[in-house]
């Protein structure tokens, strides 16, 4: 696990993040990787990170917090890229992946759930 790694997803909250990364998959509402997030985060697209906490070297990913943070998009850490690249339905390990519903998203409550709470962490970390 890299230091940045925070805040980093309980077990629990872990397994939500998977399903919901899953679902989003299915239903084409994901960015994955860093080239495809940093520039959706840039156009404006709003929605919800997840970062995986084991990339190597660290500054691959390491201006992704700052940017979700000064645009207002929560997000999490997860211990593995392997494990985030088999939620997202891809053969291939992901570092990250930007999930942005739309209206039509059948799992908005899931969403919204871990929305709230990965802004209550980011509350706590401040």
């Amino acid at each position: 696990m890299n230091v940045i790694s925070k805040p980093l997803a309980l077990k629990k909250i872990k397994k939500k993040l998977h399903k919901l990364v899953r679902k989003a998959s299915k239903s084409k509402f994901v960015r994955r990787g860093v080239k495809e997030v940093v520039k959706a985060l840039r156009k404006g697209e709003k929605g919800f990170c997840i970062i995986a906490g084991d990339i190597n070297p660290i500054d691959v990913i390491s201006h992704l917090p700052i940017m979700c943070e000064d645009r207002g998009v929560p997000y999490f850490y997860v211990p593995s890229k392997q494990d985030l690249g088999e939620a997202a339905c891809t053969k291939r390990p992901t570092s990250c992946i930007l999930v942005s519903p739309k209206e039509t998203f059948t799992e908005m409550a899931l969403y919204d759930k871990l929305v709230k709470e990965a802004k209550d962490l980011a509350f706590l970390k401040f």
